[in-house]
């Protein structure tokens, strides 16, 4: 009896989502997990009322994944600390970009024991160089961090529709009683098929940047330059992808790319139906800021792409590697330089003549 505490730090649609599977199995898996699994719950007013009441309630995060009913050993907790206390084991599910301020909260307050699962798509950047959201975690904790990415739209995932992801986990220690079949235990579901690797940059990485490749095809959308387009633009895309992820981290394994889940088949989903998808179709057809449009179409989620797009294009500036990698570059270029959409054709060449 292992009797493991599990909390979800984040409540947006893709948080949900994942609460929901994994109290799913907690319930079902009372050997391995405690039943009750604590989701941290940014606090805000839904028609005057609390969110975290609602959830607790009316079992349903009726502002982020409405319409999906949550296991009621969800528990939506307001105070960040008060969710993880006692936790064994911690999923992440934020928008990256809020990650610094809530390791912040968490440092020093967690124990080196914990381990911990990050579900987030995105990049850290500094002067220092590029880092995955799996190794940011780990250095700021001091715990633990494997990545989860995948085929996997949130409301599609919510719905029990099935699809597949990838986990990438392998901790240091072997005999560690949290290990790869614990945590596939906690987040496999007939609807939801994981994929336990080892690569957890590689997975850290096709997360990240398929955003960047969606954001591509949102721009062939908006031209209604059709299917024949955003083939090239999904198959061009994987190729910059793999080749960021050889060059920059060395120990990431090609096959991760174009084998997972968390590869080609995001890079086919994002493109298809995924947020960055429709912000970038909405930025070409109406000619408006991006971020005007992230407000307005989004409803308070984040469109990870465009500040993944912007951090990747400072760490390739820095180092003088732009031109190696253009569709990133002209994805920069379009939403924050001006660029006009219509020049991609030539760009895809020039992917061609790069690999």
């Amino acid at each position: 009896m292992l009797n493991l505490k599990v909390s979800v730090i984040g409540s947006g649609n893709w948080g949900s989502a994942i609460a929901k599977i994994v109290a799913e199995n907690a319930a079902e898996n009372s050997d391995i997990f405690e039943t009750d699994v604590r989701m941290w719950v940014f606090e805000e007013l839904v028609a005057g009322q609390k969110l975290t009441e609602i959830i607790n309630t009316q079992h349903e995060n009726v502002k982020y994944l409405p319409g999906i009913k949550l296991p009621s050993n969800v528990v939506a907790v307001p105070d960040l600390l008060d969710a993880v206390k006692d936790a064994n084991l911690l999923v992440f599910n934020v928008p990256h970009q809020f990650l610094p301020r809530i390791c912040s909260q968490l440092k020093g307050k967690v124990p080196s024991t914990v381990r911990a699962v990050s579900c987030i798509k995105g990049v850290e950047v500094s002067g220092d160089g590029i880092t995955i959201i799996a190794d940011y975690i780990s250095q700021e904790l001091g715990i633990y961090c494997g990545a989860l990415s995948g085929a996997n739209l949130a409301p599609e995932v919510a719905q029990e529709k099935f699809s597949e992801t990838t986990i990438a986990y392998k901790v240091p220690d072997p005999s560690d009683s949290i290990d790869a079949r614990v945590v596939r235990t906690l987040f496999h579901r007939p609807y939801f098929h994981v994929n336990v690797v080892g690569d957890v940059a590689g997975v850290s990485l096709c997360g990240a940047l398929k955003n960047i490749v969606a954001l591509a095809s949102g721009f062939v959308d908006g031209m209604a330059w059709g299917d024949n387009a955003k083939a090239a633009i999904i198959r061009r895309g994987l190729l910059e992808m793999t080749k960021f992820g050889r060059e920059f981290f060395p120990e990431c394994n090609a096959s991760t790319f174009t084998e997972e889940s968390c590869g080609v088949a995001d890079v086919i989903t994002s493109c298809s139906g995924g947020r960055n998808n429709k912000l970038g179709a909405a930025m070409i057809k109406t000619r408006r800021p991006i971020f005007e449009l992230e407000e307005e179409l989004l409803k308070g989620q984040k469109a990870q792409g465009v500040t993944t797009a912007q951090e990747v294009h400072e760490f390739l500036e820095r180092r003088g590697k732009l031109e190696d990698f253009p569709l990133f570059t002209a994805v920069h270029d379009i939403i924050f330089n001006g660029l006009d959409s219509y020049a991609l054709p030539q760009i895809l060449e020039d992917v061609e003549q790069k690999f």
